[in-house]
């Protein structure tokens, strides 16, 4: 069935103090990455916490059709039983991710240093979106693309490797989905592949090759970026993985609960990987009261129960190098900046336009609808908050799940209700959403 079959509209109306205790999905980078690290491992891989999510389903899709065993063993309990570092088999038909662009870049990686040929699809939303900045490295590395669209988009068709390339890769922006790929290709190479990073992107890839057996090293460079260099051809060993909860879930209640006069929620074990957290630093700039306890680790990756309560928010400036860290929840942040008093300058969001959907435009468009004045000026988003929002708009989702998903937070507190036109997308990654919200209280209808 695809997303056009169900199209499913909802609208969000002010409610009362959103209360109560919660466990959003678990995070879907570490899903994705447990995936395909598992099948590239010797052994068995078992997951807990995995995300259920039509996108991180895919990913497990595509490592079945590429020869692993993967299946499933109780409530968001995995395992996979993997095929070594470049032994991927040639899948029978298409690789299909649906709106993933995470998981369809990253198996590009894995595949390139495989000697196989794959074809990678999607659907009408990932098929528009370009694929060519993470393919360039991977040419590099003696993959090869045929069959695509211009720009390099889906469907095309990855021959992978026989003899990878080692290569030394300065990725052109922050991206870990960039430096994912050229690093699980890597692992089929002789010798180090580096990639050099001048903003330092999310590092879960990195913690993750460790956790598997690899041999990585993470140094800085310059001001705020990163050089990786991951030594090839080694034996990645299955592991026990507990994938934390997502802090890009974990942003629509927090922002919710600011907002929504009176609430006060907690969210066990969400991810505080400092290259994730930048929104919990600005909102705690704008004057949320965000409260950490019961702090704790797997596999590198920290976590921790948050308490989150309603708070008065002022206007901030959000600085370019911070973008990185908190690149998909600028949307479910430019709602809470609808409610702050004062200006909020979110810089450097380029990224935002090649997202699901052009973001930038789209949020921009989501508050104006809903009667917030915002600007964009160059690759700036600037939000007056007034304190409230009078809401009554109808926000176009355009196929996605963030977008809905920030929509509904809107619609909690604002004066009159906010409609979106789908929210069918939010399964890619919060299969719950919705009644979980209600469980705190959140009326929609």
């Amino acid at each position: 069935m695809t997303y056009s079959d169900r199209v499913a509209p909802l609208q969000a109306c002010s409610s009362g103090a959103l209360t109560g205790k919660v466990r959003v999905p678990g995070d879907k980078s570490i899903s994705h990455r447990a995936l395909i690290l598992g099948a590239l491992a010797v052994g068995r891989t078992e997951i807990s916490g995995l995300l259920e999510g039509e996108d991180v389903l895919n990913t497990a899709k595509a490592m079945r059709s590429l020869g692993a065993t993967v299946e499933r063993t109780g409530d968001f309990a995995w395992a996979v039983k993997g095929v070594g570092v470049a032994g991927f088999a040639q899948p029978r038909g298409p690789l299909d991710f649906g709106n993933s662009g995470t998981g369809c870049r990253l198996v590009m990686g894995a595949v390139a240093g495989c000697p196989i040929s794959a074809v990678f699809d999607g659907d009408a939303s990932l098929r528009s979106r370009p694929m060519r900045r993470v393919l360039d490295p991977l040419e590099l590395m003696g993959a090869k693309v045929g069959g695509s669209e211009q720009g390099g988009r889906l469907p095309l068709t990855l021959n992978g490797a026989r003899d990878p390339v080692p290569i030394i890769y300065r990725t052109p922006v922050a991206s870990a989905q960039i430096k994912s790929a050229v690093l699980l290709a890597g692992l089929a190479a002789p010798g180090v592949t580096t990639v050099i990073e001048q903003e330092a992107s999310r590092d879960h890839t990195e913690l993750m090759l460790r956790h598997f057996g690899a041999e990585i090293v993470s140094t800085k460079e310059g001001v705020h970026g990163r050089r990786i260099a991951l030594t090839g051809q080694a034996e990645l060993q299955g592991a026990h993985v507990v994938v934390p909860a997502d802090p890009s879930s974990a942003a629509f209640p927090i922002v919710a609960a600011l907002i929504v006069e009176g609430s006060d929620i907690l969210l066990s074990d969400v991810m505080t990987n400092p290259l994730r957290t930048g929104l919990f630093t600005t909102l705690r700039e704008m004057g949320a009261s965000i409260e950490q306890s019961e702090a704790r680790g797997d596999a590198g990756e920290p976590m921790a129960q948050l308490r989150v309560r309603a708070s008065k928010l002022r206007g901030v400036e959000v600085p370019p190098e911070r973008a990185p860290s908190m690149i998909d929840e600028y949307l479910v942040l430019a709602v809470a900046a609808s409610f702050a008093e004062g200006a909020t300058v979110m810089r450097g969001l380029k990224e935002l336009r090649v997202k699901e959907s052009d973001r930038l435009a789209a949020t921009a468009d989501m508050l104006r609808v809903n009667g917030v004045k915002v600007e964009i000026s160059g690759d700036d988003l600037i939000v007056e908050g007034k304190g409230h929002v009078p809401g009554g708009g109808l926000v176009a989702t355009h196929m996605d799940h963030r977008i809905a998903m920030s929509a509904l937070v809107m619609g909690l507190a604002s004066d009159r209700p906010v409609k979106v036109d789908d929210t069918a997308f939010i399964a890619t990654s919060f299969p719950d959403f919705i009644p979980m919200m209600r469980s705190l209280g959140a009326e929609f209808s």
